[in-house]
């Protein structure tokens, strides 16, 4: 198993890739350099996240610094074409002129590491995540692509990080019962779980997380925020799950912001510090798009949260059961 390097809050690029709506060249850069400057080490990227233009925007923003000093991880399991429709967005970025395409093959997953090194400009990669299999995402293929997983596309990975291209591999996905096919039958360093071990749902994730901190594998929490649902200091997002919240769970975020506000917390602050609790987390990765956004991650992980929150919650079935609670 390899270890590590990450600091306890990561930045999460996909809103660089113009995520929902356009982001400037200077702001991207002031967000990394902001992220820098606030002790930040870990920089989480994909080829999907505007296909290609958050890698391109990191490797720029990254440029001259001591490869040593920062942790990047990015992503297979698509490939990028060029497309000449005329459509204002693709696949949720502001972006035209491209596509993206599963391919989990062998040579898919060379070629696209190869187009994210050259994007990035550097010339190996920290940690290499295969990014969205499993049944939510691929529904009646899921079978194909698991088996396509195991006899390709990992075998791919792990030959880069034997060669020494790449320092650790593990999956980026957002449904542990994937994690529990490939777990039994492929040797994984990590696993990037988004919106499954987080303040508002543990869950669907339970199981996961104490095979992970009974294997030993470290686990980075992505969105911690719920697709926005709990980004937000005076009340709840619209958002869930990249969709529309649904009613019954804008009443259970409604009853979280309740608690936090009887013990003067700002739920964003809540949402990134629970997960850390959990001794198979790793780290927490939370999306940022301007320097005031990674100021204001920075400045809730650093908030004094009473345990009293907590048992809160606990007490009115707003954290599982089996949770592990920040003390």
């Amino acid at each position: 198993m390899r270890a590590l390097s990450v600091s306890p809050l990561g930045f999460g690029a996909s809103p660089l890739g113009n995520l929902y709506r356009p982001v400037s060249e200077a702001d991207a850069r002031a967000a990394i350099e902001e992220a820098l400057a606030r002790g930040i080490r870990y920089f989480d990227t994909a080829p999907f996240y505007g296909h290609g233009l958050s890698e391109a925007r990191m490797g720029r923003a990254l440029a001259g610094r001591p490869r040593a000093s920062f942790t990047v991880s990015t992503k297979v399991g698509r490939l990028i074409l060029a497309d000449d429709s005329r459509r204002e967005m693709a696949d949720g970025f502001a972006i035209r002129g491209s596509r993206a395409v599963f391919d989990y093959s062998r040579e898919g997953v060379q070629r696209s590491f190869e187009s994210s090194l050259a994007r990035l400009g550097i010339d190996y990669i920290d940690i290499l995540y295969l990014h969205d299999i499993g049944r939510m995402t691929h529904g009646e293929r899921h079978a194909e692509v698991l088996r396509t997983t195991l006899d390709e596309a990992l075998p791919a990975m792990a030959a880069l990080r034997d060669s020494g291209a790449v320092g650790a591999i593990g999956l980026g996905v957002n449904e542990q019962d994937i994690c529990l096919e490939v777990l039994p039958r492929f040797e994984l360093d990590c696993i990037m779980l988004a919106g499954r071990y987080t303040l508002l749902e543990q869950r669907n994730a339970m199981e996961l997380m104490a095979q992970a901190a009974t294997r030993g594998i470290p686990v980075i929490v992505a969105g911690p925020y719920n697709s926005g649902l709990l980004a937000g200091a005076a009340g709840p997002g619209e958002t869930y799950n990249y969709a529309p919240v649904d009613e019954s769970t804008r009443g259970h975020v409604r009853s979280i912001y309740e608690e936090c506000a009887a013990e003067g917390i700002d739920v964003g602050a809540a949402a990134l510090q629970f997960p850390l609790a959990h001794p198979a987390v790793a780290c927490v990765v939370a999306g940022m798009r301007t320097a005031a956004e990674v100021s204001s991650a920075v400045k809730r992980m650093e908030a004094r949260i009473s345990p009293t929150l907590w048992y809160r919650m606990r007490r009115r079935g707003l954290v599982d059961a089996k949770a592990v609670l920040p003390q």
